[in-house]
């Protein structure tokens, strides 16, 4: 009887963790949620965002480098969303490339606010969003100041990245086969390029704040990071920027998501 008692506060104790997952995520480093979603936690802390000039020497107006402090910790996913997940939250798969394991693409920024909005409702919080542009390049960063994750040098890219050295392949690929950055982040560089929040302003940089910036309060098109599968390594640094209207679809888009903490 005691055994049965105390099994039964337990499998109660665990149905109401799944009722209310991430309920008690605050201190973790890592979480997992209800569909398998890996989320890793990057520290608060600050970090020189944009880039005076690419390897080829070419300088970017929109990438004017200035500091930024990120003041709370926030969780970001570790690999982009993939076909299999969307599927589970929407019932349908919109990519061209199909396979359960490579990131959903042909979502438009509006598509992913949807998913957004039912991934919320299924684990009963509103936690879940996409991260802001400077939260996305602070990731991608993971600590360093070079072009890439790793350093300068894109001859390394292919070590990290599905880009266009790949291109006779002709496809987008599974997550998390390539490696990771510094802070465990999968495909930061390459395989899909990948929605954030902000609108994008071309000189919002000369006069962001400094701490937490949201980007413009207004604009006509939203921001993509990361570079993808078919774009050459110039496309793929950390800095690089580029944006498309939030009703865009195409086989190079995707995302992935943040979790705020309690």
């Amino acid at each position: 009887m005691k055994k049965t008692k105390l099994w039964s506060i337990a499998a109660l104790y665990a149905f109401l963790l799944i009722l209310a997952p991430g309920a008690s995520i605050a201190a973790e480093k890592t979480y997992t949620n209800s569909i398998c979603m890996e989320f890793i936690q990057s520290p608060a802390g600050s970090f020189m965002m944009g880039a005076e000039k690419t390897f080829e020497n070419t300088y970017y107006g929109d990438e004017t480098p200035h500091r930024v402090r990120i003041s709370k910790p926030f969780y970001l996913g570790a690999y982009e969303v993939t076909q299999e997940q969307w599927m589970v939250v929407m019932g349908n798969n919109p990519s061209n490339f199909k396979g359960p394991s490579n990131p959903v693409e042909q979502v438009s920024w509006d598509d992913a606010q949807a998913f957004i909005s039912r991934l919320n409702q299924r684990e009963g919080h509103t936690r879940y969003r996409l991260p802001t542009e400077a939260e996305w390049e602070y990731a991608s960063r993971a600590g360093s100041t070079d072009a890439y994750c790793f350093g300068d040098d894109p001859d390394q890219l292919g070590s990290y990245a599905w880009y266009e050295e790949d291109y006779n392949s002709g496809s987008t690929h599974p997550v998390g086969q390539k490696r990771p950055n510094a802070w465990g982040l999968y495909d930061m560089h390459g395989n899909v390029w990948e929605w954030v929040q902000d609108w994008y302003g071309e000189w919002y940089y000369s006069d962001s704040p400094g701490t937490d910036p949201q980007g413009p309060s207004s604009g006509a098109d939203r921001v993509e990071r990361g570079g993808g599968w078919s774009f050459d390594a110039e496309f793929c640094r950390s800095a690089n920027r580029s944006s498309n209207t939030p009703g865009n679809r195409n086989y190079s888009l995707g995302f992935r998501l943040a979790l705020s903490p309690e």
